[in-house]
């Protein structure tokens, strides 16, 4: 299956108080992290950076939103607006526990579906998912319209959801979706990673 990457790195870091997507992580930081998971899948990896152009120096094309203050939900239209029609792999830079094998799981999930989406026992993972050319469309009307919940477009498709039972092969679940979003949270992930 032909895959497009995109690193999710367009928020605003608010509660981490700096851009954590630039924060040190495994002899890289958490973008350079992402940006590795999803090269070991596809050679054509691209960074989904929010309004404004950053993150040029990482040597892979960088995407901007084209709406702003849409939230997440205008980084997913901006990658599926310039994949080509081929399946879109997101993985959020805050997310650095997401195996490889799980990113590769999503993405043979997606035969038969428009979306394969991780629930983990927090909820939806909705940007750490694969979404077809078909979510395109509906996910355009659902900005356009000033929706900016990440599965309000899920009636429109169809949506194979990954649940904590599945996810279970690849870890324990909700370690494997602990979000880097405060300080608190980047010094408990790294204690994970030794």
């Amino acid at each position: 299956m032909s895959l497009v990457g995109f690193a999710v790195a367009g928020g605003r870091s608010e509660r981490m108080g700096r851009d954590k997507a630039l924060l040190p992580w495994g002899g890289t930081d958490l973008l350079g992290h992402a940006l590795a998971r999803l090269f070991g899948l596809t050679d054509d990896v691209r960074i989904l950076c929010g309004p404004r152009l950053r993150y040029e120096d990482r040597g892979v094309p960088v995407v901007a939103d084209r709406i702003e203050d849409a939230g997440p939900i205008a980084g997913i239209l901006a990658g599926l607006e310039t994949a080509g029609g081929r399946a879109a792999l997101f993985l959020a830079v805050d997310l650095p526990l997401v195996p490889i094998p799980l990113l590769a799981h999503l993405a043979a999930c997606c035969p038969g579906f428009d979306a394969v989406v991780p629930v983990s026992p927090r909820g939806v993972e909705p940007l750490c998912a694969v979404y077809g050319p078909a979510c395109l469309e509906p996910v355009r009307r659902r900005v356009d319209a000033g929706e900016r919940k990440m599965t309000l477009f899920w009636p429109d498709v169809r949506v194979h959801e990954v649940g904590p039972d599945e996810l279970l092969a690849f870890g324990e679940p909700k370690a494997l979706f602990q979000n880097v979003n405060a300080p608190e949270d980047y010094t408990f992930s790294r204690a994970r990673t030794g």
